[in-house]
């Protein structure tokens, strides 16, 4: 048979990239030469279980040599071949398996915008134990493709990622915006944590480059948005303050591509927006004051007294009558008497008058 023309077992060139290369036979003649390279470890497995262990070297496949073979002959070759199967486990460092995806929505401790994280990146990966490699993955995952390997430690290290990088992030309310100066610590908690989950499958991240958490653009966009804002409003003095400053701008940058409807509104606004600030900063400064207490209802006007007179006296009493009283108010007496004339001149006298303003005869 063409298997008994084999002398040498070792993976070949083209397959030395694998992480797991398993010989094609399952049935290995006696006496035949194994080469492991010393970034390797060559394993027999029966039922599942590793019956025997080569390091690097050249070895011999008898019995002899190797004593867990003895249980593996293959009486059907008269006992000139083992029957098993025998898988080459890399040892080395192997690089450039990339991961990323979602993480988790998270609250901004700046702004309070809810936003969706993604990470990505790169990992370095090593064998840390051959034999639990093959014992208990290979059950889960096709161990002799690389990226079957790769896919299932990804998916392992996103897990850890959505409880470490929310963990983290909510824990010390760190600002979304920025987040990347905090990528040294997230890097190296996820690689701890991914480990744990990894070793009893025996491997092991070594390392991790291109690190990157970020937003899916339009959350980026909003966020940017919104801390803007509230950085302008706390500068402004409010948010009142900051919108009309807004609307100003926005009003100017009407006018400068020509629309004069907007002419009045960037005047209104550039008025009011001065007074605005104004007003913010002094109560600010200083409290409004309290409204004056309302004062007291004013007191009824006094009763009018008596009217001064002023006009003729009677004749008969002498009292002050008002101007073009026909009767004295006090004596009843006519206010205009016959008129009088002088009894030697004839000169008229006045009401009242006892001697001839004339000739000084005595009014009769």
């Amino acid at each position: 048979m063409a298997l008994f023309s084999r002398e040498f077992i070792a993976v070949p060139d083209d397959r030395k990239g694998q992480i797991v290369f398993k010989w094609p036979d399952v049935t290995i003649r006696r006496s035949t030469h194994a080469i492991v390279n010393a970034d390797q470890v060559a394993m027999f497995v029966n039922t599942g279980q590793v019956v025997q262990t080569m390091g690097p070297g050249r070895h011999t496949i008898d019995a002899d040599e190797l004593p867990g073979l003895g249980a593996l002959i293959d009486f059907a070759t008269g006992g000139n071949a083992y029957r098993a199967e025998l898988y080459f486990v890399g040892t080395r460092e192997y690089t450039g398996f990339r991961f990323g995806g979602r993480v988790d929505d998270v609250q901004d401790s700046r702004t309070g915008l809810v936003v969706t994280l993604r990470v990505f990146g790169d990992y370095a990966l090593r064998v840390i134990d051959p034999q639990r490699l093959i014992t208990n993955l290979t059950s889960t995952v096709d161990v002799t493709d690389n990226e079957r390997i790769a896919g299932w430690v990804s998916d392992q290290l996103l897990k850890v990622l959505r409880t470490n990088v929310t963990m983290q992030v909510t824990a010390n309310e760190w600002p979304i915006l920025g987040l990347s100066v905090h990528s040294p610590e997230i890097e190296q908690a996820a690689i701890t944590s991914a480990n744990g989950q990894l070793e009893a499958y025996g491997l092991a991240l070594t390392r991790m480059g291109n690190f990157d958490i970020n937003l899916a653009p339009d959350d980026a966009e909003q966020l940017k948005r919104l801390a803007r804002d509230t950085s302008y409003s706390k500068l402004a003095g409010g948010f009142q303050q900051y919108a009309a400053g807004e609307m100003a701008l926005g009003a100017g940058q009407g006018m400068a591509q020509g629309g004069g409807a907007t002419e009045g509104a960037f005047l209104a606004a550039g008025f009011a927006l001065p007074g605005m600030m104004a007003g913010a900063m002094q109560q600010q400064q200083h409290p409004a004051p309290q409204p004056p207490p309302a004062p007291a209802p004013a007191p009824a006007p006094a009763a009018p007294g008596p009217t001064a007179v002023s006009g003729p006296a009677c004749a008969s009493c002498s009292t002050v009558n008002p101007a073009g009283a026909k009767f004295c108010m006090d004596c009843g007496s006519p206010m205009a008497p016959a008129v009088k004339h002088c009894t030697e001149c004839g000169n008229e006298l006045p009401g009242g008058a006892k001697f001839c303003a004339n000739c000084g005869t005595r009014a009769g």
